[in-house]
Parts: structure tokens; C-alpha cells; sequence
């Protein structure tokens, strides 16, 4: 039986829920990615013949197309976060992983397009950590 999962973006104007599993977890550091997040990489979760149903917030979206791409992105109008988006004719449903407001029991598959990974991405699990903004 598919899993129900619950997101939203930023400001909480726009609410989903997608019912389906996830079949693929992907990191990805495209060029594309990273601009698009504004982050090292994108993390996206992918589900064919998934169902995806607006509880709020619908005409909030905006979607963008890189031209002549396949590269798209659908956001909230008001705070910018990404939320998920329809690709290949409908079959396709692409959800970033950080919308999901449910637990995620899948660990990423793969980093994908490592060769365009970010020269200040290596390493990175050698970076001190916080939970919080460290003093100066």
C-alpha cells in the first residue's frame, strides 16, 4: 500500500500531499541544481503514477522551464521554496525531499552529476557542526 506524505513551502501558503513510494532519492550538482536550490546540490524524490493533490495554496505556484531544457521548477510566488512538480506527460511526479513536512524512510540512492559539483563541496563532513549560528 503507497504512503501518504504531506509537505509544504516556506511560508505555508501552499500545502500538498502525495500519496505513492518514493522509488528514487536523488542528490544532484548540476550546474541547473544548484542554481535552482542556491545550495550544493539538489535533493529530490521521484515517483511515477504517484498522486498529487493541492490542500492549499494553488495559485501561489509558479513554474519555471529552463528553455530548451528538461530542467523545470515549481515554487510559491510568495516565498520562492520549491515544492513538487508533474514531469514526462504527467507520469512523473518530482518532490524536493526538504517540501516534506512527513518523515522520508529512504536514504539517498546516488549523487548524480558529480562532475558539476561545486569546487567548495568536498570535504564537507570534516566542517565543524552546530544546531544553532555559532557566535563570532
Amino acid at each position: 500500500m503507497s504512503q501518504t506524505h504531506r509537505g509544504s513551502c516556506l511560508c505555508g501558503q501552499v500545502r500538498f500531499e502525495i500519496t505513492s513510494d518514493f522509488e528514487r532519492f536523488y542528490l544532484c550538482h548540476c550546474k541547473r541544481c544548484r542554481k535552482g536550490t542556491g545550495s550544493a546540490h539538489a535533493a529530490n524524490l521521484f515517483a511515477h503514477g504517484a498522486t498529487l493533490r493541492w490542500l492549499s495554496g494553488e495559485d501561489h505556484l509558479r513554474r519555471y522551464a529552463v528553455p530548451d531544457t528538461r530542467h523545470t521548477r515549481c515554487f510559491c510566488e510568495t516565498c520562492g521554496a520549491p515544492v513538487p512538480r508533474v514531469q514526462q506527460d504527467g507520469t512523473l511526479v518530482v518532490v524536493p525531499a526538504g517540501s516534506l513536512d512527513t518523515p522520508v524512510a529512504i536514504r539517498p540512492d546516488s549523487h548524480i552529476f558529480v562532475a558539476g559539483r561545486a569546487d567548495w563541496d568536498h570535504g564537507l563532513e570534516e566542517v565543524p557542526q552546530a544546531d544553532t549560528v555559532p557566535k563570532p
